[in-house]
This record gives C-alpha cells, sequence and structure tokens, in this order.
C-alpha cells in the first residue's frame, strides 16, 4: 500500500489522505459560499437600515431580531446544535446592526 502524506509521525494511507483532501476542498467550497451569502445578507441590512432612517426607526428592533433567532431555530436540522446556530446568528445580528450603524460612514476597512 502506498502512502500519503504524513501528519505528525505517521504517514496517512493514500485513501484516508484523499478523503481529507476531499473534505477540505468541499469546506473552502462552502467557506467561499458563506461568505457571499454573509455579504448578500450585509447588503440586505444596509438597505433594511436605509428604509429604517427613512422612516425615523431605530436600528435595534428586538422584535425582530427574536424573529430571525425562532426562524433560524426552526430550520436548523443539525448537526449543530439550536444553541449553537443561534449564537452564530447572533454575531451575524451584531455586525449587521453595527453595519446599519456605520452605513453612511465612509468604506469600512478590513478590521
Amino acid at each position: 500500500m502506498s502512502e500519503g502524506r504524513s501528519t505528525g509521525d505517521q504517514p496517512l494511507p493514500d485513501r484516508i489522505a484523499g478523503e481529507l483532501e476531499r473534505c477540505r476542498r468541499r469546506i473552502d467550497q462552502l467557506d467561499e459560499e458563506l461568505v457571499r451569502l454573509l455579504n448578500e445578507r450585509a447588503t440586505c441590512a444596509n438597505e433594511i437600515g436605509r428604509l429604517k432612517e427613512q422612516v425615523g426607526m431605530e436600528v435595534y428592533q428586538p422584535g425582530r431580531e427574536r424573529a430571525v433567532l425562532e426562524h433560524v431555530r426552526g430550520v436548523n436540522t443539525g448537526p449543530l446544535a439550536d444553541v449553537a446556530m443561534i449564537r452564530l446568528f447572533e454575531r451575524i445580528i451584531d455586525e449587521s446592526r453595527r453595519l446599519e450603524r456605520l452605513r453612511d460612514q465612509p468604506a469600512p476597512g478590513n478590521e
């Protein structure tokens, strides 16, 4: 049996090395899709911020945030637990809210 790349002291069998590489390539593809989707979501958040500003609404809307989190919980099928998914979306919502607040400022850097 030929052997693939090594991790630490022991080389991996080709079959395992190939499967790891295939899974890592898929994760890279999914990460690229997540980046695209998160930026698309941010564009929507910017538009929402613009509309809220036009009618004098506050950026923070706790009822809407609860509805988003409930929706996420409802569509989650795992393997991530609901609590993990909620934590992720809380962070996404925080960044969306921050973006709404910064919308009229100069273009943000990659901080």
